[in-house]
């Protein structure tokens, strides 16, 4: 009897806060594990701007969402395939234990608690057939905080529709097809979901937003809505990679970073997490006349490919090893998937994410002005401790 286990992440844009720990070890894993999924924010956005499928489009994602579903996949995983997994992450095993790991992520999903902004979790749907290994719920329900329901997969349709319904609640409408269809044997989807919805700490007026031309490149320009604010704002000129760095705050710990590089493929070469921290620690308040184009977009990833590439090569196939999920059958990860959603307007930043593992058995003054149109890179970011919960690229506004 073949059976598939279908892995989902959801995650959208949201305004957190940190949970405190009393435990020095906890203390060094955390920033261990902070430090990997810094590290693994960049590595994936390098190779997803490099896949063919993706050149010359906008790319937006939240690392912080993968990294839930991959992490909450090791604790089922086992010998080199766990190995893989901890090293894709950006974690030294000789370091961090599996339990590290839990306990960090336990305090990163504990961030909501410090905010009104965010939703932020894990659920489990088993097939009604279904047994997974007793430590295995045990160790979600306790440091990944899942909800656990059963649902009946061979009514594949009325499966899809449940699961459906809990992501679109979770993330307000933003995902509402997560699943479009349902493998045959499919016997578990585990999914974890984060939503952000951040008030700029000082609103764009209305009035000022006027039409404007966005270059997508040297031959093709676009119409915008294009938002304009004069105020004094944290800017940073990076002369190393040729880019400006403009911060904007929400009303809260969480700020938005964009980024407007003289040259698109050289930023993407070398930013890096020092790169974050260098420019909180330098950007300084200056008064710009900044414009920022409206826009909603929406993306759409299959990571099989771009996660071989980043060494988690055993969990696609034959050598898998996920017996720490059930002992007693085969299973490996058939398909990674991530969507994602972002809004930028006047008043704010809205974005959800969702990402799916299929595991199947086997005065008068001169006012500078920084005007973003023309491509640029964004980050969502956490203010003290520069946690990425979102990266992206807009080549267009308008797609």
């Amino acid at each position: 009897m073949q059976a598939t286990l279908r892995f989902w992440i959801l995650s959208a844009v949201v305004c957190l806060g940190r949970g405190d720990h009393h435990e020095e070890h906890t203390d060094d894993s955390l920033s261990h594990v902070s430090s990997g999924n810094k590290d693994f924010a960049f590595q994936l956005y390098g190779k997803l701007a490099a896949h063919s499928d993706n050149l010359g489009k906008n790319i937006f994602y939240s690392p912080s969402s993968i990294s839930v579903a991959l992490a909450a996949l090791s604790v089922g995983a086992r010998g080199d395939t766990h190995q893989q997994l901890m090293s894709g992450l950006g974690y030294n095993s000789s370091l961090v234990t599996q339990n590290d790991v839990n306990q960090a992520f336990s305090v990163l999903l504990k961030r909501q608690e410090n905010s009104s902004d965010i939703s932020e979790g894990t659920a489990a749907f088993l097939d009604n057939t279904f047994e997974p290994n007793p430590e295995f719920l045990k160790d979600l329900k306790e440091f990944y905080y899942t909800d656990v329901s059963n649902v009946n997969f061979q009514q594949s349709e009325s499966a899809a529709d449940t699961i459906n319904k809990y992501v679109a609640d979770k993330t307000h409408g933003k995902i509402d097809k997560l699943v479009q269809d349902m493998a045959p044997g499919t016997i578990m989807y585990l999914l974890s979901f984060i939503y952000f919805k951040g008030m700029w700490n000082s609103p764009f007026e209305t009035k000022f937003t006027k039409e404007d031309m966005f270059a997508v490149d040297e031959d093709n320009k676009v119409s915008v809505q294009m938002m304009n604010k004069e105020d004094s704002f944290d800017v940073y000129h990076d002369l190393g990679i040729n880019t400006t760095i403009l911060r904007l705050p929400f009303n809260s710990s969480y700020s938005m970073l964009l980024l407007l590089p003289d040259n698109m493929a050289m930023l993407e070469k070398e930013i890096c997490p020092q790169h974050i921290t260098k420019w909180s620690k330098w950007m300084k308040k200056r008064t710009y006349d900044i414009f920022v184009p409206k826009f909603s977009i929406k993306t759409d990833y299959s990571l099989n490919e771009v996660l071989t590439e980043m060494g988690m090569t055993h969990m696609f196939d034959h050598r898998a090893d996920l017996s720490g999920i059930s002992a007693g059958n085969k299973l490996f990860v058939s398909s990674v998937v991530h969507q994602a959603a972002l809004d930028v307007d006047e008043a704010g930043a809205t974005a959800a994410a969702a990402t799916g593992i299929e595991i199947t058995l086997m005065s008068f003054q001169h006012v500078p002005v920084l005007k973003f149109n023309r491509p640029f890179m964004l980050l969502i970011t956490e203010n003290t401790t520069d946690d990425i919960l979102f990266l992206g690229k807009i080549i267009n506004p308008n797609i």
